[in-house]
C-alpha cells in the first residue's frame, strides 16, 4: 500500500510506501505521541479543575450565595420587628391616652366623693412592695421598654387607688342612702313647722313633732331613706301612717296618708313610692305630716328636707 502526497510548493509528489518496515514504525511513533500528549492535556485539564484552589473557588461561591441568601432573611425579619414594634408604639400610645383619662376621672371621682384632699393623689404610687425577679425576661429596646414598665406601674397604682375609692364612694354612698334627706313630696310648701304652737283643733299651745307639707289630695309620698317598713296602719290621731326604720338610729314616719303601699317588713330603697297623700287623722286639708326619729327622740326634720344627697 502506497501514499502519495502532493505538494503545492514541490511539483514533484511524494511518495510513501506502507510496505517499508521504517516508515511504518515512524508512523506509529507519530501516532502515540500524539495519544500520549492528548493523555497529559487531559490530565493536566483535570487536575486542574479538581485543585484544592478550584474546590475553594467553588466553595467561596457557594458560601457567598447563602450569604446573599441570608442577608435577604435577615431584612426580611429587621422590616418584620420594624412593623411590630410600630404597632406596638401605636397601642402604647394608646394606652398611655386611656391612663389620662383614667387619672381625670379618679380626680373627678375623688371631687365628687368630697374626700379630704391629698387622701387620693393620683400623681404618686400607692405603697407597695414584692420580690425582686427578672430572670427569664424578654428585653425590649431600652426606650420603648421603660415606656411599659413605666405604664404597667402607673396601671397597677390607678387601680390599687380606683379600687379604694370605690370602696370609700360606695360607704359613703351607703351612709348617705341610709340618711334622711330631702323632701318627701314633690312641690307644695310647709304649712306648719316643727316645735310649739297652737293646736287647730283646741287651740292649746302644744308640740308639733313635724313638718306639715301641703301638697294636693293624692300627690305621691316618696321614702327620703333607704330602709325598712316596721308600720303601714291607722295611728290614732296620724290617720294612715307608714314608719320606716332606717338601722343607723333613724326612722321617718309618714302621717295622714290616703292610700299605703308598703307593708311591714318590706326594704324600700331612695325614692320609692310609699302612699299617696290624704286627709286622714285629724287634719284640716290634704298635706303629709313628715317627722324625723333618732335614737328614740323626735328632731327637727327642718336640716334634712333642705339637705341633698
Amino acid at each position: 500500500m502506497q501514499i502519495i502526497l502532493v505538494s503545492r510548493a514541490r511539483k514533484v509528489p511524494k511518495t510513501l510506501d506502507l510496505a517499508d518496515r521504517r516508515l511504518r514504525w515512524r508512523l506509529l511513533g507519530v501516532v502515540a505521541a500524539a495519544v500520549l500528549g492528548c493523555a497529559a492535556l487531559g490530565a493536566g485539564l483535570a487536575l486542574a479543575v479538581a485543585s484544592p484552589r478550584g474546590r475553594a473557588l467553588t466553595e467561596i461561591s457557594h458560601l457567598r450565595q447563602q450569604v446573599k441568601q441570608q442577608n435577604g432573611q435577615l431584612g426580611k425579619m429587621r422590616r418584620d420587628a420594624q412593623r411590630q414594634l410600630d404597632a406596638l408604639a401605636v397601642k402604647l400610645g394608646q394606652l398611655q391616652a386611656q391612663s389620662t383619662r383614667l387619672n381625670a376621672l379618679g380626680e373627678r371621682l375623688a371631687q365628687v366623693g368630697k374626700l379630704d384632699n391629698g387622701e387620693f393623689n393620683f400623681d404618686q404610687p400607692p405603697p407597695v412592695g414584692g420580690v425582686d425577679d427578672s430572670t427569664g425576661s424578654y428585653m425590649l429596646p431600652q426606650a420603648l421598654g421603660a415606656s411599659i414598665d413605666q405604664l404597667a406601674k402607673q396601671f397597677d397604682s390607678q387601680q390599687t387607688q380606683l379600687d379604694a375609692l370605690q370602696s370609700l364612694l360606695l360607704n359613703a354612698r351607703i351612709d348617705s342612702d341610709l340618711k334622711p334627706t330631702g323632701m318627701p313630696v314633690h312641690g307644695g310648701y310647709i304649712s306648719s313647722y316643727f316645735g310649739m304652737r297652737p293646736d287647730p283643733f283646741n287651740g292649746r299651745v302644744e308640740l308639733h313633732s313635724g313638718l306639715d307639707i301641703a301638697v294636693p289630695y293624692g300627690t305621691p309620698v316618696h321614702a327620703v331613706a333607704e330602709g325598712m317598713v316596721t308600720f303601714a296602719g291607722v295611728r290614732r290621731g296620724y290617720g294612715n301612717v307608714v314608719e320606716i326604720d332606717h338601722g343607723n338610729g333613724y326612722m321617718t314616719r309618714y302621717a295622714h296618708n290616703s292610700v299605703l303601699l308598703v307593708h311591714p317588713g318590706e326594704r324600700v330603697s331612695v325614692g320609692q313610692v310609699i302612699s299617696k297623700v290624704g286627709m286622714t287623722g285629724r287634719t284640716t286639708g290634704p298635706h303629709v305630716h313628715f317627722e324625723v326619729w333618732y335614737k328614740g327622740h323626735v328632731v327637727n326634720p327642718l336640716a334634712y328636707v333642705r339637705s341633698h344627697r
